[in-house]
């Protein structure tokens, strides 16, 4: 199946409220047994087809009730307010899945949501510097975190953690850090010092290049 020519680049962040170490990305259950949290990234490269996506940021909420590849998610997108009517629909068929291949992000996202909430148009701040494993998200009124290293409890030491997937379809090294999460979107929840991937991403309809 042909698919439509598009690129994302950007810095990639994922946060969860399981325990550190994102137990997804091992084949494990969730911590506590359900799934709450958001990826979504900065886009400092993009494009679809002739659309360029360059500055804009796009997040999606989400809620599973068990480990994700059991399906029944609900999903809410957020999109940057700042992107026009033509950059909304770039993103929104992306996000569909429908210009991926099988087995990568996007399609398999479409996969085990259920049910899509309307999307929110708001004014997204990002502040990312994977190297001190440090990050500020603020969609106000919206979705707010705030990401740290994770401390050593004896000494209060920054840590320093990376998962490394080769064939990962998120991302191929992450940073992993600690999160506190204020969503207030159709999918309200908070979390204090859960699981936080940092990563720098190239997205493309056959997956994950970088």
């Amino acid at each position: 199946m042909a698919h439509a020519n598009w690129r994302l680049e950007g810095e990639w962040l994922k946060n969860c409220n399981c325990a550190y170490g994102c137990p997804c990305d091992f084949n494990a259950k969730p911590t506590q047994g359900y799934c709450k949290g958001f990826p979504g990234m900065r886009i400092t490269n993009g494009f679809f087809e002739g659309t360029r996506l360059d500055g804009l940021s796009f997040f999606a909420v989400v809620s599973f009730p068990g480990a994700l590849h059991e399906g029944n998610g609900q999903l809410q997108p957020i999109i940057d307010e700042r992107a026009r009517p033509e950059q909304r629909e770039a993103l929104f068929k992306i996000m569909s899945g429908q210009n991926s291949a099988e087995g990568t992000l996007f399609h398999i996202c479409s996969l085990i949501v259920t049910k899509m909430h309307e999307p929110i148009f708001a004014p997204i701040t990002l502040q990312f510097d994977m190297a001190a494993q440090t990050a500020r998200l603020v969609i106000p009124g919206v979705l707010e975190t705030d990401v740290e290293p994770i401390k050593n409890p004896v000494t209060g030491a920054p840590r320093h953690i990376q998962t490394l997937m080769p064939d990962g379809f998120e991302h191929r090294v992450g940073e992993v850090a600690s999160a506190d999460i204020r969503s207030r979107g159709a999918i309200p929840f908070e979390t204090q010092a859960s699981h936080r991937t940092l990563a720098h991403v190239a997205q493309t309809p056959p997956g994950v290049a970088a």
